[in-house]
Formats: C-alpha cells, structure tokens, sequence
C-alpha cells in the first residue's frame, strides 16, 4: 500500500501536468480529508497539500481542536446546514457550498460577530439532480444579485460536482458549462462579487475538469485511499 506522502506527490504531478497541457495557471489542490483523522492530514500537509476541504462540522471541529489545518487553507465543501452555520462561518477560508439567500444571510451575520467577512462559492447544480443541493443555472444570476446586498459575505466563485457515475462525454459537458457560467458571473459587476474561483473535479476526473477550466480541484480518495463506509 503507498503512503499518503507518495499519493500526494503523484495527484500534484499529476495536477501540475494537466495544468500544462490546458496552459492554465496555478491549481490549488483540495484534500477532501472526510474520516481521515489529524494524524493523516498532517501527512498530508508534510507531504505538500497546502488547502483541506472537510464535507462535516463534526469533523471539521475535531481536526480544528487538534490542530491539523495549521499552516493550511481550510475549506467547508459539504451541504451546510442552516443550524450548523455558527460552527463553521468565520472560521474557514472558504465556504463552498453555498446555494440559498437564506443561508448567505446567516453565514454572513455570523462572520460579522466574528469580526471577519466570509468568503463563499455558489454551489451550482448543474446536472440538476433533485437530491442534491446547488442553485440551477438560470437561477444563478439572481443569486449573485442578492449576494451583493449582504453583507459578512463575499462570493469568490462557483463550485459544481457532476452527477456521479455519468459517462466521461457527459461529465465533460457539464464542466464546459460550469465554465461558461463561471465565465459569465466573473464578467459582471455585482458589490461583494469577485470571482476567480471554480471549484469542480475530484479523484475520478480533475485531470478533466482542469482541461475545461478549473482552477480548484477536491481531492480525496486519491490521496487518502478509499473511505471505509460502515455497513448498514
């Protein structure tokens, strides 16, 4: 089995590679360290990950308590539950996962009590998938719109995960189009809007998704190896 320190170096060489053929700039590279204790994300940062991405507060406190993101970015990619915004809002780098007015409000009235403005992504669902959360695209506009009058938020771009299991030609798609819309946010001119971020590509497909113009990928798998999920 190859350790932490060997995956990260091969999903960075990897990276680095797409970047080249897509003649991008800097990726920033995601661990998504979902049930990977501090032990393991320190390992990981030893190794040269720089940015976390946790999928759940619980966890995300924990690894804070012990300190396994110092030194590093930390992001919140998972759904955030309006009851959970007080734990998380004020005290990560970038909240991903963004999709209503509703919680833009209360993320950003929590981060005024902390002093601090909250940097965000909308999450888009772009496959339009009923269970999963994200605005859909001919709402997004609406959305960045009433991003600009609320204040302890600031959007810095969009993120997007493909439906699972779709075919590569169909997964392709979707990222063209999260490019596209990302193109058409970060053209306009709203007050707390600054995007350059898009977020989208994971273990299975960011060589891909850097291809079509991400500059964020979320990483887990890949470099933790696959989740033990408990049998039901």
């Amino acid at each position: 089995m190859e350790s932490i320190g060997e995956n990260v170096k091969r999903v960075l060489e990897r990276v680095d590679a797409a970047a080249l053929r897509a003649g991008a700039g800097k990726i920033t590279l995601v661990a998504a360290s979902k049930q990977n204790d501090a032990a393991r994300v320190r390992e990981a940062f030893d190794a040269g990950v720089r940015a976390f991405g946790e999928n759940r507060v619980q966890e995300l406190e924990d690894k804070l308590a012990a300190g396994a993101y110092e030194g590093a970015k930390l992001h919140f990619i998972g759904h955030l539950q309006r009851n959970k915004v007080k734990n998380v809002a004020g005290r990560v780098d970038l909240i991903e996962s963004v999709d209503s007015p509703e919680l833009m409000e209360l993320i950003g009235r929590r981060a005024l009590e902390r002093g601090t403005v909250q940097e965000v992504l909308l999450e888009v669902n772009i496959g339009r998938e009923e269970a999963k959360s994200g605005v859909l695209p001919e709402g997004l506009d609406e959305l960045a719109g009433r991003a600009a009058e609320i204040p302890g938020i600031r959007v810095r771009g969009l993120m997007a995960i493909p439906p699972a299991g779709a075919p590569r030609r169909e997964t392709l798609g979707y990222f063209r189009q999260m490019y596209n819309l990302f193109v058409d946010i970060r053209d306009k001119k709203y007050d707390n809007v600054d995007v350059c971020i898009l977020s989208m590509g994971m273990s299975a497909d960011f060589e891909d998704a850097i291809a079509c113009g991400a500059n964020t990928v979320r990483v887990g798998s890949a470099i933790f190896g696959r989740r033990a999920y408990p049998v039901k």
